[in-house]
């Protein structure tokens, strides 16, 4: 198995940053690819970006291309999640999910773990 512990959210205003973390223990060397996803209230979970482990290749959402950063350190088992120019349609629980294979990492079934979540809020 493999755990994941989110860190980094809270409240900004609009314009700011924030800069998520989520720490994978147990079972990492099984690792292919790490993902961040959102859910904000009455909607569905959407994905993020992801980042494949061994070839260091990131992928974004649309939404958030160009203002999101996605970033691993190898040696702490960590990815990270720089967050830029934050806009209020930001705001939502941000999830870690880690999966052992590359195909459907863009949906949420493309993953086998998942973190808590940690909140983000961008106020307007």
């Amino acid at each position: 198995q493999v755990q994941l512990v989110e860190s980094g959210g809270g409240l900004v205003q609009a314009g700011g940053s924030l800069r998520l973390s989520c720490a994978a223990s147990g079972r990492t060397s099984s690792i292919n690819t790490m993902g961040w996803f959102r859910q904000a209230p009455g909607k569905e979970r959407e994905f993020v970006s992801c980042v494949r482990w061994k070839y260091d290749a990131t992928y974004y959402a649309d939404s958030v291309k160009g203002r999101f950063t996605i970033s691993r350190d190898s040696a702490k088992n960590t990815v990270y999640l720089q967050m830029n120019s934050l806009k209020p349609e930001d705001t939502a629980v941000y999830y870690c999910a880690s999966a052992s294979s590359w195909g459907g990492v863009m949906t949420n079934g493309g993953y086998d773990y998942w973190g808590q979540g940690t909140q983000v809020t961008v106020s307007s």
